[in-house]
């Protein structure tokens, strides 16, 4: 049997996504989202967790994000999981789990009537191949150039 690596997450942005491109000149988007449980304790009281996710989306995802996503917008998103590591100044090595978005969908803000769109991109072992599919604002399909954890600008 094989593996699952699959989230889906619908949650509220805590500010602007931050763009930046690669390189090659492929645009990356990064920006976290806040889901909140709530439940009532032993003593009948409300209570909430927040979590706040990191996000990466690529390519066409980054471009719409940029365009469409504003702090407070509430959106759902659908990726996998992957956790990378990095050396800070001192040499300590760090770590951060992301979700790499394959799937975003702009959900309806308060007081509209209107959802705003719908973006995937199709996705296979590495989500930045298998590009061919578009997404529902009519964009280009997506190319086929690989990406390594070098290339990512931050």
């Amino acid at each position: 049997m094989g593996s699952l690596n699959k989230v889906m997450l619908i949650g509220r942005l805590g500010k602007d996504p931050e763009i930046r491109y690669t390189p090659s000149g492929s645009a990356v988007a990064n920006f976290s989202i806040a889901t909140t449980d709530s439940w009532k304790d032993k003593q009948g009281q409300k209570q909430e967790k927040t979590e706040w996710h990191n996000i990466v989306a690529w390519d066409r995802l980054a471009d719409l994000a940029q365009n469409y996503l504003k702090k407070g917008s509430q959106l759902y998103v659908e990726g996998r999981l992957q956790t990378r590591s990095w050396e800070d100044q001192q040499g300590q090595k760090k770590y951060t789990t992301e979700i790499i978005a394959n799937t975003i969908q702009f959900l309806e803000s308060k007081g509209s009537s209107e959802s705003t769109g719908y973006a995937s991109q199709s996705s296979g072992q590495d989500n930045r191949q298998d590009r061919g599919s578009k997404d529902s604002f009519g964009g280009p399909p997506m190319d086929g150039e690989d990406y390594t954890k070098d290339d990512i600008p931050f």
